[in-house]
């Protein structure tokens, strides 16, 4: 009985949590938009991706990418995630994905899958400037790696941004690249 009642008051604050949620705004929760695809180049070594991600919900997202350096090799993720907003410039995200690589480098022309966590959070800077980071861990072939990049993007138009990111321990080791998003 007395689980009944707990169960009960939880069911119903946790529901009006959610209309409350959304009906403050039914478009948009967060101060970015999660809708959009990606391209970009990194250095050293020479790499080329693609990302897309799209929202599901006005606090969930569902992220694809995958980059490679044309040498029978790839890095690729799957992910969904969350987004919030911190404060009127800034949002906080967090993702749980499928990691698949196949990387000479780490797993000798093996495909390996493994379990990637990140958290990150996006800030406005200015009206078009863009700057954030993230952390993650990833969990493939039994070893576990923490990996993390920052980056700047300069929102050109509402609907393309160029940008710079430099990521720090991840597939390809310390890389620099070039982005370009467009929105959709």
């Amino acid at each position: 009985m007395q689980n009944t009642k707990i169960i009960t008051l939880l069911v119903l604050s946790i529901s009006s949590l959610f209309s409350a949620t959304s009906s403050a705004n039914d478009t948009s929760m967060s101060n970015f938009s999660y809708d959009y695809f990606e391209a970009r180049v990194g250095m050293s070594p020479v790499t080329y991706g693609l990302g897309f991600s799209t929202s599901i919900h006005p606090n969930a997202h569902i992220r694809a990418e995958v980059d490679t350096e044309f040498e029978s090799d790839f890095d690729s993720t799957a992910a969904i995630g969350f987004h919030a907003p911190v404060n009127d410039w800034a949002d906080v995200y967090g993702e749980i994905g499928l990691r698949g690589m196949k990387v000479s480098r780490l797993f000798k022309n093996e495909t390996e899958f493994g379990i990637e966590v990140t958290l990150g959070l996006r800030q406005w800077l200015g009206p078009q400037l863009e700057i954030g980071g993230e952390v993650g861990h990833l969990t493939i072939n039994h070893e576990d790696k923490v990996f993390g990049s920052i980056y700047t993007r300069f929102h050109a138009t509402e609907l393309f941004a160029i940008g710079i990111q430099t990521r720090f321990n991840d597939a390809y080791g310390d890389q620099f690249m070039f982005t370009t998003r467009f929105k959709f």
